[in-house]
């Protein structure tokens, strides 16, 4: 039954009305009411700000490398060491590499560009600090949902956006209601913020509906495979943080790893592929379970534990696809938004910063008693702020790289080193692109087959086990969050053409082709899913369409 079905048999929906809701409970969401509370209690206004989260809790769905820019953390709360942020292990050290197969160049300090220079951050987990912030939000009054998704943008008869609906509970995989079930709730708010980060799911029908991409660059993306390991007393390195390029990538395809040291014998250590790459026989998680056999990663994580692994999508494609950011009613803040800088290969400043501008906007909105209109105050703010001018210098890093990794990192190395040496903060000339990343991928036949290694169950692994370290769980009785516009597409388009490129580019092993030659079936293992949105992605004929489960379902990272 749709929607609209079983609102008219078991309605209406209960609703409740805040000043302002809050869909996404990550960095940007919780730094956009945690700074609308501050306002409230300095100038005497009352704010009601409710948060939605999807995740079983805080943090629960929350996935980054992560090195962290405390800069706009200072902002919000300039006291935080005193308050107890999980910032606990400064960087002490960069490393830039170039792998070949067996061997790597170690970069000079001196030629390290300024972007992968992280003097002052942090080496962090980002769901744990995500969790703290959500106990200073509440702290401040701030009411948090967790385990209810935000299932559907909700609309005033004059098309503004006035609130959302949180997803009904109780759906067979039929589609049907069965005992228990539980029509969704509308949260009615004077302006609603979406926080999603990557690829958010109501994010992307709000951008479609008010054309806020119009005459941007298409947005690009890239996805992040991640492992946690435990590592003996004799490797911890803390506070070292090394970045890699080349191996196992050819020099076509974008894509680097990232290996961190924390605290406590902890080493965070991954893999990001650029989402436009080519050959469809390409599979970002074998190439990260490859990564770590080369020499110079295996020699950090040899001998230890691995906790935890996850994936997600980041958006990569910076300034020039940032989207217009508000609309009737609300407004798109962190990666919803996409304001990540993939040249310094972080978000969560940039993600805090968009949320702390977007509630000055809505303070000053309630204060002269408006609602429901665009918040315009917002953008404009942007555009005076360190971050736009930060975002601006890296505007070209992604569409560089699409000419070759030798001449992406010749480009970045001018932009990010020389020019700076030499006073020009951005450059002066500007690229662009012209595609999706889902446009890229070329025929099966016209590319070379990657065969990969069989994981060894000690340094690498396979999907299945993957997933069972990332605490994944969705109620199995309910329909498939992963969906189909065209049952028939998998098998006569991708299957046939692209020989089924999502059984590769999913991590999580959702996507399975059964069935003899000639009787293949797509098969949908929809309770492995950890809600990276790469299939919405990279999708060649986007007939994958990715819709909210049941709150509360998916991932339950533990200090990722």
């Amino acid at each position: 039954m749709t929607s609209e079905e079983l609102v008219a048999q078991y309605g209406p929906r209960d609703s409740m009305d805040y000043d302002v809701v809050v869909v996404g409970g990550g960095p940007a969401g919780l730094a956009t009411a945690i700074r609308l509370k501050q306002i409230a209690a300095e100038k005497g206004q009352e704010i009601s700000v409710v948060v939605l989260e999807k995740g079983s809790e805080a943090g629960a769905h929350i996935l980054s490398g992560a090195v962290m820019d405390p800069k706009a953390l200072t902002e919000l709360f300039p006291n935080w060491k005193e308050l107890g942020a999980p910032l606990n292990q400064p960087v002490t050290g960069d490393q830039v590499l170039f792998l070949s197969e067996s061997g790597h160049t170690d970069t000079p300090q001196f030629l390290i560009p300024g972007c992968f220079h992280n003097g002052g951050n942090y080496v962090i987990s980002l769901g744990n600090v995500t969790k703290w912030l959500a106990q200073q939000a509440e702290a401040l009054g701030v009411e948090i949902f967790a385990g209810f998704a935000a299932a559907e943008v909700v609309y005033d008869e004059q098309g503004r956006v006035k609130g959302v609906a949180t997803g009904n509970v109780g759906l067979g995989k039929d589609g049907q209601p069965h005992e228990g079930f539980q029509l969704g709730m509308e949260l009615h708010g004077k302006y609603t913020i979406f926080a999603e980060g990557a690829r958010g799911h109501l994010g992307k029908q709000l951008i479609t509906k008010f054309q806020l991409d119009a005459g941007k660059d298409p947005q690009t993306y890239g996805i992040g495979i991640k492992e946690l390991w435990e590592v003996p007393a004799d490797k911890a390195q803390p506070g070292l943080v090394v970045h890699t390029a080349g191996w196992p990538m050819d020099s076509e395809t974008y894509g680097g790893g990232f290996l961190y040291h924390l605290e406590g014998n902890k080493v965070t250590l991954g893999f990001v592929v650029g989402l436009d790459y080519k050959n469809p026989w390409l599979s970002p998680f074998e190439e990260m379970q490859r990564w770590k056999t080369h020499p110079a990663i295996r020699k950090h994580i040899e001998g230890g534990k691995r906790l935890g692994y996850g994936a997600r999508a980041i958006t990569a494609g910076g300034l020039l696809s940032l989207p217009k950011q508000v609309f009737p009613g609300g407004a798109l803040v962190g990666d919803d938004a996409g304001y990540l800088n993939a040249a310094r290969i972080k978000g969560s400043h940039a993600a805090i910063k968009s949320g702390m501008m977007c509630a000055d906007a809505i303070a000053e909105a309630l204060a002269a008693g408006r609602s429901l209109d665009e918040l315009s105050a917002y953008p404009a703010t942007f555009e005076r702020s360190w971050l736009r001018e930060e975002l601006d210098q890296s505007r070209n890093f992604k569409t560089w790289f699409k000419k070759g990794n030798t001449v992406g990192t010749l480009m970045t190395g001018i932009e990010q080193w020389l020019l700076p040496k030499i006073g020009i903060k951005s450059p002066p000339w500007t690229l662009h692109r012209d595609k999706p990343d889902h446009a890229y991928l070329r025929p099966a036949s016209e590319m070379p087959k990657i065969e990969y290694p069989k994981p060894d169950g000690k340094l690498t692994f396979d999907r299945l086990s993957s997933v069972f370290v990332s605490n994944t769980n969705h109620e199995e009785n309910q329909p498939a969050h992963l969906t189909l516009k065209n049952d028939s597409v998998p098998v006569d388009v991708n299957l046939a053409k692209y020989a089924g490129p999502e059984s590769r580019y999913c991590p999580a092993g959702v996507y399975e082709f059964v069935g003899d030659a000639g009787a293949q079936r797509l098969q949908i293992n929809a309770q492995n899913c950890v809600h990276c949105k790469t299939c919405d992605i990279k999708d060649p004929t986007q007939n994958i369409v990715w819709v909210t489960p049941e709150g509360g379902g998916g991932p339950n990272y533990v200090s990722m």
